[in-house]
């Protein structure tokens, strides 16, 4: 039903930065006075989920849009288009990221496009599940990753109509105490920190917008779940070696909020590999969840 919507993509934009683009990211995503690798302009090392910045972007990127417009909005958009009414653009589900290379922290650019790259009918009533890829290079053309972000659509008319049903990517936990645990602490201004990287969507930073969503008031940008968890993961099991990273994923299971002490709960399941929850230490809930961290 939605096939020739496969492909649907926004085109090559642009994300320059420099090493205070770097150091912003990396103070967004929870560094401290510990982290001058990520901060300090000797010795610079980037963050590798700085490759994700681009994708909810009205800052940095050209061409310009008033506020982010992913592909996941054009999708919406087209949705709504097709069946006469306005589709929920639903939540975003998760996150992943895959690395060819070490970004370079002093100065660059993002070159970089995404598209629709498969849905999934969840039946009727439960929403379509979509996922878009994006390849990410440096203005040399080499490749510096591929993300994959995923997202559920509701809405009369997304769902029910007999496509493939998504796969589950549930992660089985070891029955022990976790290998590894690293806290942080998201500031009560993080949510604005985190915004000038490129977010400016109002959800995150204007009250009355933000509680049309939750109870609870501007939350975290989802992509700040994730950065604050390869930050913490590098920690973990490749400390002061953020270019050994190969790849990390994440499922989004609940909001963020400024002001609450976060924890990295991991155990490794392989050589080179580890399975972690983000957990919110005030409600003990995970933030995200069935995460897998890779390394080389």
């Amino acid at each position: 039903m939605f096939e020739d919507l496969i492909g649907t993509e926004l085109g090559w934009h642009r994300l320059e930065y420099n090493w205070r683009d770097s150091a912003l990211y990396a103070l967004a995503v929870g560094a401290d006075e510990n982290d001058l690798l990520y901060t300090y302009e000797k010795n610079m090392k980037a963050i590798p989920s700085f490759v994700a910045t681009p994708y909810y972007n009205a800052v940095n990127i050209t061409p310009r849009s008033p506020r982010p417009y992913p592909v996941n909005y054009a999708i919406v958009d087209a949705l709504s288009r097709k069946l006469g009414h306005r589709v929920n653009p639903g939540f975003h589900m998760g996150f992943q990221i895959e690395m060819m290379r070490p970004v370079d922290p002093i100065k660059g650019t993002l070159v970089y496009n995404g598209w629709l790259d498969k849905y999934y009918d969840r039946g009727k009533g439960k929403g379509l599940d979509i996922e878009v890829k994006s390849e990410i290079y440096d203005e040399a053309g080499n490749q510096l990753a591929v993300t994959t972000s995923y997202h559920r659509l509701k809405g009369e008319g997304v769902d029910g109509f007999g496509g493939e049903a998504p796969q589950k990517r549930d992660v089985a936990y070891p029955d022990r105490e976790p290998d590894y645990v690293v806290d942080s602490y998201i500031s009560k201004t993080q949510n604005v920190l985190y915004r000038l990287t490129g977010d400016t969507n109002l959800s995150h930073v204007d009250p009355e917008v933000a509680l049309k969503q939750t109870d609870r008031g501007v939350f975290m940008q989802g992509l700040s779940s994730l950065g604050f968890a390869t930050r913490m993961m590098i920690k973990a099991v490749i400390p002061g070696e953020p270019e050994r990273m190969k790849k990390i994923y994440v499922q989004m299971r609940n909001m963020a909020f400024p002001g609450t002490p976060v924890q990295i709960r991991a155990w490794k399941s392989g050589e080179k590999q580890a399975v972690f929850k983000y957990i919110d230490l005030d409600s003990g809930k995970a933030i995200l969840d069935n995460c897998v961290f890779e390394w080389e």
